[in-house]
């Protein structure tokens, strides 16, 4: 077997296959996580917190020099990191919510009653011989 046709197998798998749609649909969905919290989440947060921007809150260490032409503003940018501790826990409650989902599913398929196992054939003849026995004999 050549290692083309094994790369063509491996790459033919569902789970390979899977698992590229989950990163595509992952990453699209990061994106309206971000526009969410940096759009909807934080603006009413900030408003109730005297007008505060979270995206802009930092600690400087280094301020901007005017006098040189270099701009080197060094700080702590602790409001991004608030705004990425935001879209954490929202994303890691939706796949909560989704994984909930799945394993609800997967209980009531469990759960669901099967099709009892059709019995031995000799309990077959056994009852077969019983309901000839049991009718009365002309």
């Amino acid at each position: 077997m050549s290692i083309i046709s094994e790369f063509r197998e491996f790459i033919a798998r569902g789970n390979v296959i899977d698992l590229a749609v989950g990163v595509i649909v992952g990453a699209a969905f990061n994106d309206i996580v971000k526009s969410l919290v940096d759009n909807v989440v934080m603006p009413p947060i900030g408003m109730a917190l005297s007008g505060i921007d979270f995206a802009r809150l930092a600690w400087v260490l280094k301020p901007d020099d005017a006098a040189t032409a270099a701009n080197e503003l060094v700080a702590i940018q602790y409001g991004l990191f608030i705004n990425a501790i935001i879209k954490f826990v929202i994303v890691a409650w939706v796949v909560f919510l989704l994984v909930k989902g799945v394993n609800m599913i997967r209980r009531k398929e469990a759960e669901a009653p099967s099709d009892p196992p059709a019995p031995p054939p000799q309990e077959v003849l056994l009852r077969e011989i019983r309901d000839l026995l049991s009718k009365p004999a002309k």
